[in-house]
């Protein structure tokens, strides 16, 4: 199936790990040309290499971005539009978590949880929206998480954050369907980076990866319907979807892609 995204520009936030790790080379396999801003410039070109070694027809570019500061993802358009002529498609892939209980974790993470997860989007999203409205069209796609659908234990900010993406999907829908800009949420279930590649040095799957071990991953999979933990290319997959001319009428609607974990 030809999802036509080729030629079309695309900033992915967070593009050089994981799950943005996959999204960016799905686009890059469609022909798509991609902007990963992320804030690991060194993870980030070694993405950039693999996207060119598959020879698909677009180009991908990294640039140092902090979605947290509203004047740098800014810049990062600005990139993106002089490098590839305009902006079809953002993601907004930033996130970070460190689990713990409510009473036991310092404010100051609280504090870098909304502004990684909830105000990252909004900077990204106030960053292109006036470009897309302009031009007649777009997508905006945020990875949410399950934990924004159900409540997450020991990840009460972090679900409050992810909840919070599934609205602003919602009410941006309402306000700039007339423009034809389609927005929608992506919750992933637990998606644990399978090969050193998939993740950067300032990756939080490094702090937790002594946490994730083969054991807790099997004992994992059982809370999944489908028996297995998702994998980055399962949610990357759904993403260019909803970027791509089939989904042309689909706004406003949150995906999960995690085996089922939300009938639970």
């Amino acid at each position: 199936m030809d999802l036509g995204l080729a030629g079309k520009g695309v900033v992915v936030t967070g593009g050089g790990s994981n799950i943005g790790r996959a999204i960016t080379l799905t686009f890059a396999r469609e022909g798509a040309h991609v902007l990963i801003a992320d804030l690991d410039v060194p993870q980030a070109e070694r993405v950039v290499a693999e996207a060119e070694a598959l020879r698909a027809g677009g180009r991908t570019q990294a640039v140092e971005t902090d979605v947290t500061q509203r004047t740098s993802i800014e810049a990062a358009v600005e990139r993106a539009v002089a490098e590839f002529g305009r902006i079809d498609v953002l993601v907004n892939n930033v996130g970070w978590t460190h689990d713990q209980l409510f009473l036991d974790k310092p404010l100051e993470e609280f504090e870098r949880e909304i502004q990684l997860n909830l105000w990252g989007a909004i900077h990204s999203t106030r960053a292109v929206l006036p470009r897309m409205a302009e031009q007649g069209s777009g997508r905006v796609v945020y990875i949410s998480s399950d934990a924004g659908r159900m409540g997450e234990y020991r990840e009460s900010v972090y679900s409050a954050c992810k909840a919070g993406l599934i609205a602003l999907a919602k009410a941006l829908s309402r306000e700039y369907g007339k423009f034809g800009v389609t927005f929608n949420a992506v919750c992933p279930g637990l998606t644990v980076p399978d090969t050193e590649a998939a993740m950067g040095e300032g990756s939080m799957w490094r702090e937790l990866s002594t946490v994730f071990t083969p054991e807790a991953r099997e004992r994992a999979k059982r809370a999944y319907p489908l028996r297995r933990l998702g994998t980055a290319q399962d949610p990357a997959n759904a993403v260019a979807f909803l970027a791509s001319e089939a989904a042309g009428f689909i706004t406003g609607q949150t995906l999960s892609v995690s085996g089922g974990y939300t009938m639970q």
